[in-house]
């Protein structure tokens, strides 16, 4: 459930038949060229009969890459690439046995012609995960772009863009990113990727949401399919399965905007809630079910994530467990330490929801990263020497009020876990960091925030930045004023901006700064809305605090 201070309107629907507008400048040129020669690929049904290779135990007669390329956690030597086999992606199966395997070969290319191929190789799909492929690509050479793509028996997928980051040291004078999360398919089209896909980025950050597992009706919610389109009866139930989850990344990737967006960039990914159940904290569910049962459920539900998701094989989940906090550095400019808030955390105090703080949410035992995941990060903090020190992950970090004096907070958030912050923000503020970056999402809003030692005390030291990015689609249209922004603004000082439509933000890291452009669209409830930047804040290195620019 979005955390954000109430009252928060909810409307409905993807972009799937309309491309954006075009963007402009020399990356859309070179993007332009990669994607039509991807559709061109895409579109080819058979290749020469002299590139086909042999597929193992499967006849693919149809298509199998309907769920497109990905790839992601970079490297300055290596990259992840990612794909899925899925012929028919709406059955149970897919369209391909539950016991089996395939073939697949990659390769990867300094040009997008594939004239002058790095490397290439084959490796096997398998039932056993879904049919997924993660090829952890080394020896690749730092801070370039690649284009890769992959084939099985005589398809072939289009083709992905994606590059390594500069060695760790190395002087770095611009990085660009995307902050993205929260895409709920039946709440509105994907328009907002397809605009993603345009920007000239060196990565893109997604903070949670990826899936959600509520029922969606044959229409699909806001997006109105006809009856030609509809949704089958299989997507129609909670999920609560692997079958069910993989189904349900099937559907989402099917989405052309959403695989333009993966296409383009490299990915560095968390998850929140919704890719399991509404905010679960660790092993107790929403609705208190036996352990148990929920630990096999979020067990189906890490394993369809990471099946789905450009990651290497050590985030390979055991059961219901996954590894996914990891740490990333571009160069000298920046450290990504890409934290996971649900997995260790404890329960959310009062029974959950926006509730007026008392001793159970300030017990200074608790925490919403669990004891090693927090020592890991201030460890991280203790190390680093780079100007930027980013931290991707899925909640509200700062104070949010709704009203001023006294006022719930929410307990899902981290004002549900102060103590947690006390302990981070002391961690960095003992490790020197001078340049605290924290990336959000879960709310459905976009935020620009600065992080005070002490939120209670306006005047107090101000520690870092906060840039929480709204939806990418969940809460369908939004609105342009929200009824409650003057009193939200005015409860929190620290607050910069407020803002209620469905978008992404991208941020430029730069040694001298970090601007944050809030880009938003008028409506998703109907493909082909265009895109705007509706506001933009810059912070200067070693004097942390936003500025409207």
């Amino acid at each position: 459930m979005p955390q954000q201070p109430p009252p928060q309107q909810s409307s409905q629907q993807s972009s799937q038949q309309q491309p954006s507008p075009a963007a402009t400048g020399p990356f859309r040129r070179r993007f332009l060229t990669l994607t039509a020669g991807a559709a061109v690929l895409a579109l080819t049904p058979r290749l020469p009969r002299a590139y086909a290779a042999p597929s193992r135990s499967l006849d693919l007669r149809d298509d199998p890459f309907t769920l497109g390329v990905a790839s992601g956690d970079a490297l300055p030597n290596a990259v992840v690439l990612w794909t899925r086999l899925a012929p028919r992606p709406y059955e149970p199966s897919a369209g391909l046995p539950e016991e089996g395997e395939a073939t697949v070969q990659w390769e990867i290319s300094r040009d997008e012609h594939f004239r002058t191929v790095e490397q290439r190789g084959s490796t096997l799909a398998e039932a056993e995960d879904g049919y997924s492929v993660h090829i952890d690509v080394r020896g690749l050479k730092p801070d370039r772009v690649y284009w890769y793509r992959f084939r099985t028996g005589s398809w072939i997928s289009p083709t992905g863009r994606t590059r390594t980051t500069p060695e760790q040291g190395d002087p770095v004078r611009e990085m660009r990113l995307g902050l993205a999360s929260c895409q709920q398919y039946d709440e509105g089209y994907y328009t907002a990727l397809r605009h993603l896909a345009d920007e000239d980025l060196d990565a893109v950050f997604f903070v949670g949401d990826y899936i959600y597992e509520n029922a969606i009706n044959a229409k699909a919610g806001a997006r109105r399919y006809p009856r030609d389109r509809e949704l089958p009866a299989s997507c129609n139930h909670t999920l609560q399965t692997l079958t069910d989850y993989r189904m349900r990344y099937a559907l989402g990737k099917a989405d052309p905007d959403l695989q333009a967006a993966h296409a383009a960039h490299p990915w560095y990914v968390t998850w929140d809630d919704h890719e399991v159940e509404n905010n679960y904290a660790a092993e107790v569910s929403q609705h208190n079910d036996p352990v148990d049962a929920f630990l096999r459920r979020r067990a189906a539900a890490y394993r369809a994530y990471w099946e789905n998701m450009p990651l290497r094989s050590r985030q390979r989940p055991s059961g219901p467990d996954m590894r996914l906090y990891r740490r990333f550095s571009y160069g000298r400019l920046a450290q990504f330490d890409i934290l996971d808030t649900r997995q260790y955390r404890d329960d959310q105090a009062y029974g959950d929801g926006w509730q007026y703080p008392g001793p159970k949410s300030e017990d200074p035992a608790r925490s919403i990263t669990g004891d090693a995941q927090e020592q890991w990060l201030i460890d991280g903090f203790h190390r680093s020497s780079v100007v930027w020190n980013v931290v991707p992950q899925q909640v509200i970090f700062s104070r949010r009020r709704t009203t001023a004096g006294r006022s719930r907070l929410s307990m899902d958030a981290w004002d549900g876990y102060p103590a947690s912050r006390r302990r981070l923000l002391k961690g960095a503020r003992h490790a020197g960091v001078e340049n605290l970056m924290v990336l959000s999402g879960d709310a459905h809003v976009h935020y620009a925030m600065d992080i005070k030692e002490d939120f209670d005390d306006p005047r107090s030291p101000t520690a870092g930045v906060e840039i929480a990015g709204t939806s990418l689609s969940s809460g369908f249209d939004g609105v342009e004023r929200p009824p409650n922004r003057d009193a939200v603004l005015a409860a929190n000082p620290h607050m910069k901006y407020f803002a209620d439509r469905r978008g992404y933000v991208v941020v430029t890291l730069e040694e001298e700064q970090a601007r944050a452009d809030y880009r938003t669209l008028p409506y998703v409830t109907r493909p082909g809305a265009p895109i705007g930047t509706a506001a933009s804040f810059v912070t200067e290195a070693g004097r942390p605090g936003f500025e409207r620019d």
